[in-house]
Formats: structure tokens, C-alpha cells, sequence
């Protein structure tokens, strides 16, 4: 699969575009004037495997503080300004690895050069994010609607206006919860820039809802190559956030480390709690890094060979299964047994 190639921007010790990995971001629920409870935030999000976050600096407090989360976390914090350019300068101060800002919004071309001087002279990049719940009145009313063509001329105009006073060191998104909007916002995009994307569908909805929109927007831009890192907004915990965007990225083949499940939808020959037994696999193995393909399979009929593919599976019978490897019975066990023989056999590989 082949990606756009865009250009490379770093972000504290990520890069994102170019030949850079696709990251996967989050952003903190929590108050980033509460810092104890931020920092614990973004730790559980680095366990999860998070690779930048993003904090809301709503007030001076806020990114006054961001000073001593930053320097108690491992991976990059992004700024997320709304309109007071006051609050970029201090959060760069506090040395954030970047800037969620559009510089339209925070008034002359004096304070958007102010930014941009302070940014480029510490190595921040500008993320530019456009969203269709906030577009400006003026493309509302030449278009009628909120519609692609309008999300991607507003990204243009903050774009140039950060080129004006050059500063290119940016990074793009154009976020809508209509997900065939997204798609099409990116792909216009994409076609006349070659700045790195941030591709999400935002507000996408609770967990279940969530995840279904954004692996739908997100996995068919990524399967046409574009996209440079990636944000799935859910209403609900920040690491579900990861866990699914993870997910995308092993499904498209675009990120390799972490196991991966496959499991049959069960049939009448399923004799077992197929059910019960993948999720209990699934949990047990959670927190593993190797980077290998488990399958668990419902019957020993096909399971072993549908799942050939798979490094290690078990295959479940009436009151008993398989252990097998690469399609390759090794030993028949009990029931009661199946999951601590088949984590037994992983941890010896």
C-alpha cells in the first residue's frame, strides 16, 4: 500500500509524514489544570501504546501547567488553542512539542507572526484544524452549506495565511462527523498540498458507533494512501481511543507490533463458548507485545486449516480442543485447559 508522500514534521520525538510510521493520537478528557490527574492520563495512554496527546488550554492556568505535566510524560503534548494567542506563546513556553491553532481566528497578522516566530524558533509545528461545526460565515454563506469544498478552502486560507509570514512547518486537518464529508474533504486536500494529514472523524459517537465511523472513514482514506497520523474521537475513555485506532492501522497492514485476533462468527457445529473463550483470550493477552497472530477457532473440523495463516490457534470440540501452529495440530486438550496451554505455547515462542 502505498502512501502520499508528504512532507516531514516533528513533534517532540515523533515525526509524522513523509516516511515517518503512521502515529495514533488521543486527546486528554481530563482539566489540564488538574495535573496530577493529567499526567496519569497521558501515562495510561503511553501503556496503551499513544503515541502524542493533545491537552485543551482553555485559560493561562492551564498552560501554565502544562510545564509540569510535560516534563513528568514520555510522549508529545500538543496545545489545543482556541483563539487567544496569548495562550499559544505561554504553552510554547511550557514546551509543547506542538500547536492546535487556526491562525484566523486569533486576530492580526501581527499576533499570527508573533506565534509563528515563537513556534519556528523552538521547532513547533502548527497543526491547522478545520471542523465543520466552526466554519467561518463567510464560506457558509458562498456555498450554502457545510460541504468538502468549503471545509478545504478555509484550511487553504489558514494555511496561507501561516505562509505569509513564513512558517511551513504544518500539519492539516479537516474533521467533520459526516463521515463521506471527511473522506472527500481529504482527498481534495490531498491532491493540492503535500502537508502532512491528521485524519479523524470527529465526534464520531460512543464506543460501538464510534468505532464503526471512524474505521469506515479512516480505513478507506488509509487504504488510498492518505493520511500521515491519526485521531478516532469517541465519546469515552482516551485509551479506547488508541485500542481502536491500533486496530485500523493492523487491519490495513500499516502497523505490524501487537498481536492480532482472528476469530470464526460460530455455526451450528460449534460444540464450545466460543464466544467467552475469545474474549477471555483477548483480555488475558492484552497487555502482550509479540507480534503474532492468534486465532481461535470454533470447531476442529476447519478451524485449524481456515486458520492456517495464524501462528498459534486452538479449536474447539465438544468438551474439549486443538492446539495448533501454522495450521498444525500439536495435542488435543481439555476444555477447562485450552486458554492456559494456549498462553503457555505463546509465551515459549
Amino acid at each position: 500500500m502505498n502512501r502520499k508522500k508528504t512532507k516531514k514534521v516533528k513533534v517532540g520525538n515523533i515525526y509524522i509524514g513523509g516516511d515517518a510510521p503512521i502515529s495514533v493520537q488521543s486527546m486528554n478528557n481530563t482539566d489540564t489544570r488538574d495535573v496530577a490527574s493529567t499526567i496519569k492520563q497521558i501515562k495510561d495512554l503511553e501503556d496503551v501504546g499513544c503515541d502524542i496527546t493533545r491537552c485543551a488550554v482553555p485559560d493561562m492556568e492551564a498552560a501554565e501547567a502544562l510545564k509540569e505535566i510535560i516534563k513528568n510524560v514520555k510522549i508529545p503534548v500538543v496545545a489545543d488553542i482556541h483563539f487567544d494567542y496569548k495562550l499559544a506563546l505561554k504553552s510554547i513556553e511550557s514546551g509543547v512539542a506542538a500547536l492546535r491553532i487556526n491562525p484566523g481566528n486569533i486576530g492580526s497578522i501581527d499576533k499570527v507572526k508573533t506565534v509563528a516566530e515563537a513556534a519556528k524558533g523552538r521547532g513547533i509545528p502548527i497543526r491547522v484544524g478545520v471542523n465543520s461545526g466552526s466554519l467561518e460565515k463567510d464560506l457558509l454563506n458562498k456555498y450554502g452549506k457545510v460541504c468538502p469544498e468549503a471545509l478545504v478552502e478555509s484550511a487553504l486560507k489558514h494555511i496561507n495565511i501561516l505562509e505569509s509570514v513564513n512558517f511551513d512547518d504544518i500539519v492539516i486537518s479537516l474533521k467533520s462527523s459526516n463521515v463521506m464529508q471527511m473522506i472527500e474533504s481529504y482527498r481534495i486536500i490531498s491532491s493540492k498540498v503535500n502537508y502532512p494529514l491528521h485524519i479523524g472523524v470527529t465526534e464520531s459517537g460512543t464506543i460501538w458507533r464510534g468505532t464503526i465511523k471512524s474505521s469506515v472513514g479512516l480505513g478507506a482514506l488509509l487504504a488510498e494512501g492518505i493520511g500521515d497520523t491519526i485521531r478516532v474521537s469517541l465519546t469515552g475513555d482516551p485509551i479506547e481511543e488508541i485500542r481502536v485506532g491500533k486496530e485500523i492501522l493492523k487491519a490495513l497492514g500499516y502497523k505490524k507490533e501487537g498481536i492480532e485476533f482472528i476469530s470464526c462468527p460460530t455455526c451450528g457445529r460449534t460444540n464450545i463458548d466460543l464466544i467467552k473463550l475469545a474474549n477471555e483470550v483477548e483480555e488475558k493477552l492484552s497487555s502482550y507485545n509479540k507480534n503474532i497472530k492468534i486465532a481461535i477457532m470454533g470447531c476442529a473440523v476447519n478451524g485449524p486449516g481456515e486458520a492456517r495463516e495464524a501462528d498459534i490457534g486452538i479449536a474447539g470440540g465438544n468438551g474439549e480442543g486443538l492446539i495448533f501452529k501454522k495450521g498444525k495440530i500439536l495435542r488435543k486438550v481439555k476444555e477447562k485447559d485450552l486458554i492456559e496451554e494456549l498462553i503457555n505455547e505463546i509465551n515459549n515462542m
